[in-house]
């Protein structure tokens, strides 16, 4: 399948009539056809995409004129169902639309398709999806990362321009680095969650993954800003997030975290990043080691937090309002047992139990209360860290994309695939994963963190980066 142009490229084409937007669309369907062994994509929304095409081709406008996307099944979208990969969202079809999906078409965005995720967002791998695990696009032995692993894999097979992903964890990035692609966590706040499936709502974020920079920061420009839709936002950068092309990584000093250089790093990876590194010092960026003291702390305090809005997030799925309800229930509460225990998968059951444990009496000073407590530990870290350098980098996860099924009957060794990313949830930072590399034939990704609300600079780093890459 030939590859896609710059997303502005496609836009402007559209706009003079060079492009039809309903030969993307079908080329984007082509794709998704031709990549089915991969199991990327859970259903596409081809009757609504080819519509939506032929209104652009009609008045071609808007700085995404034309432009197919994919989105991660957790988006509420019109013209299909929403199943968030799971068993108890299989028969949903939204009333609405996600704010962010609104916001893309506004600018003549189509989305095609709905791609495929660990269910609810809950692991690393996509094979906690309900339905089937997607391959990475390097290796069919290996998983593309998760839980927006579907989204990494259908950007990589070039089966649209870009794909939106959640990261609470770091399920954008993470799957970013296994699959060879730009994966982007904006600022929590940046971008509206309004009708996106809630997973753990203090982390939860909204992003692209694309195949630049250049791209990954049009989208961001269109999807960042205040919506009504949810009270946690923030204010978008003024200048934009377009812009990056313009950064001399000479002004900039960058900070190795050193933590995550060391323990059970793969050698690869480690190897890979250390060059990304002498990249950025031959650039003559200002590289210092940094130390994070409580940075080991952020997978426990992770686990806590994250499982304790889980519990509280699912507990809307009772088989009475919307989504499955188990046929067999005898009365009302049958149907409330019998729904979720035939609905939820075994990783949603885990993490429901984990979270009410954890928030129960006599356990909520033990743990949630504490992890709170170094959660805040972490945040003044990060921002003591700030005050000498830009930017902080490391490795995105400590492997490359694993075998499928050589952790899935481990939850801890599935947990720790996260250990290099929740960190940046959990204090709010904007972080972002750049192809590094390859360690083993496999895509090594290079994390960039920045201080909240520096999206801006970030992203101008990450592209000063890619181009001496």
């Amino acid at each position: 399948m030939d590859d896609w142009p710059a997303i502005a490229d496609i836009a402007a084409r559209v706009q003079k009539g060079e492009l039809k937007a309903v030969d993307l669309v079908n080329k984007s369907l082509a794709a998704i056809e031709a990549n089915q062994d991969y199991d990327a994509i859970i259903s596409t929304l081809q009757d609504r995409a080819l519509s939506r095409a032929a209104e652009v081709d009609k008045a071609p406008r808007g700085r995404l004129a034309g432009v197919p996307f994919i989105a991660k099944d957790n988006f509420l979208t019109l013209g299909g169902k929403t199943t968030a990969a799971s068993n108890i969202l299989k028969p949903f079809e939204a009333p609405y639309q996600a704010s962010t999906i609104e916001k893309l078409e506004a600018e003549g965005a189509i989305c095609m398709a709905k791609s495929n995720l660990d269910a609810f967002a809950h692991g690393a791998s996509t094979e906690n999806s309900d339905f089937f695990t997607t391959k990475n696009p390097y290796d069919k032995s290996r998983v593309p990362g998760g839980s927006s692993g579907g989204s990494a894999a259908a950007v990589a097979l070039k089966i649209a321009p870009f794909a939106l992903g959640t990261d609470t964890g770091g399920s954008i990035r993470q799957p970013a680095s296994f699959c060879g692609v730009v994966g982007y966590k904006p600022t929590y706040g940046l971008v509206s969650r309004s009708g996106v499936v809630a997973m753990a709502s203090s982390t939860d974020v909204i992003g692209p993954l694309a195949r630049t920079v250049a791209d990954a920061a049009l989208v961001l420009d269109v999807i960042a800003g205040k919506d009504g839709l949810d009270g946690t936002m923030i204010e978008r950068d003024p200048d934009g997030y377009l812009q990056t092309t313009n950064y001399k990584l000479q002004t900039s000093k960058i900070g190795v975290i050193k933590e995550y250089m060391a323990g059970q790093l793969d050698a690869g990876v480690k190897q890979t990043v250390e060059a990304a590194v002498e990249k950025l010092k031959q650039a003559g960026a200002q590289v210092s080691e940094v130390s994070l003291p409580s940075i080991g702390l952020a997978l426990a305090v992770y686990y806590i937090i994250c499982p304790a809005e889980v519990s509280s997030n699912l507990a809307r799925y009772d088989g009475q309002r919307f989504g499955y309800s188990a046929p067999d229930a005898k009365d009302l509460l049958q149907s409330y047992e019998l729904s979720r225990e035939q609905g939820f998968g075994a990783e949603a059951k885990r993490r429901i139990m984990i979270g009410t444990h954890v928030l129960s009496s006599g356990y909520y000073d033990a743990y949630y209360k504490k992890a709170q407590t170094v959660r805040t530990k972490l945040i003044n870290e990060f921002k003591k860290a700030f005050e000498t350098v830009d930017f902080l980098v490391g490795p995105v996860a400590p492997t490359p994309a694993f075998k499928i099924g050589e952790k899935s009957g481990d939850p801890l060794q599935m947990y720790l695939a996260d250990i290099m990313t929740v960190a940046a949830n959990i204090t709010g930072n904007p972080a972002i994963s750049v192809p590094a590399g390859t360690a083993d034939g496999l895509p090594v990704g290079l994390q960039i963190i920045a201080p909240q609300a520096a999206d801006r600079s970030l992203l101008s780093m990450a592209k000063a980066y890619e181009e001496i890459g």
